[in-house]
């Protein structure tokens, strides 16, 4: 008897097929540009083609068992120096950023029909900074950083609205940082730009860190 992998109608997403045409990638299109300077241009095209947060990214660690994960955050550095993001370090993510701390970072905007993985070590950010941010975000956010045990089980949303309410009467207008949360800077090792072609024949091309710069190389789709 058959055992098929999925089972779907006709109109099932399962069953749909896109071709890619929206764009091509060549090595010269990126000579002599650094790779975190071709994230930012490509971030900035997402933006003006109207991907919704092209700032979003997937962020996957491993945590002390050997256990992969993956979340969205937001991408809210960019540099030479690295990639910065902002958490819970008491969270899961945290946890396992502090157990091993390499991390895998990838872009994704269908408008555009690309993607961009970035590998590297993963740092935290200076207090200064993680202060700097935090005192940027909306009161809310700021609230929220202090009431919410990210990762942790709770009994009810109830219960995290009563506890935001009573944080927020505690905190005032001006919380300070809340000392388990703050920033990361993801050090790249490994860029790929990726950019969907026909029939699958996807352009990708691969900038590797080595002592005198960045290699770029092609990889096969």
């Amino acid at each position: 008897m058959n055992n098929p992998s999925h089972s779907s109608s006709p109109s099932s997403p399962l069953d749909r097929r896109i071709d890619y045409t929206q764009g091509a990638l060549q090595e010269g299109d990126v000579a002599g540009i650094a790779p975190h300077d071709l994230l930012a241009q490509w971030l900035a095209q997402a933006d003006e083609a109207g991907a919704p947060e092209p700032q979003a990214m997937t962020l996957a660690t491993v945590d002390a068992d050997g256990q992969p994960s993956a979340r969205v955050v937001l991408l809210r550095g960019l540099s030479a120096d690295g990639l910065i993001f902002f958490t819970n370090r008491e969270s899961r993510k945290g946890r396992a950023l502090a157990h091993e701390p390499r991390a895998s970072l990838l872009f994704y905007w269908q408008t555009l029909e690309r993607q961009v993985r970035v590998e590297g070590r993963v740092a935290l950010l200076d207090d200064a900074a993680s202060d700097a941010y935090y005192a940027s975000r909306p009161l809310g956010s700021r609230v929220g950083a202090w009431a919410s045990p990210q990762s942790q089980e709770i009994e009810s949303r109830a219960w995290l609205e009563e506890r935001v309410q009573s944080m927020g009467q505690q905190l005032g207008d001006a919380p300070q940082r809340p000392p388990f949360w703050g920033g990361y800077r993801l050090v790249a090792q490994h860029f790929e730009f990726w950019q969907g072609r026909s029939s699958r024949l996807h352009d990708r091309l691969a900038f590797e860190r080595r002592p005198d710069g960045w290699r770029l190389s092609r990889l096969a789709p």
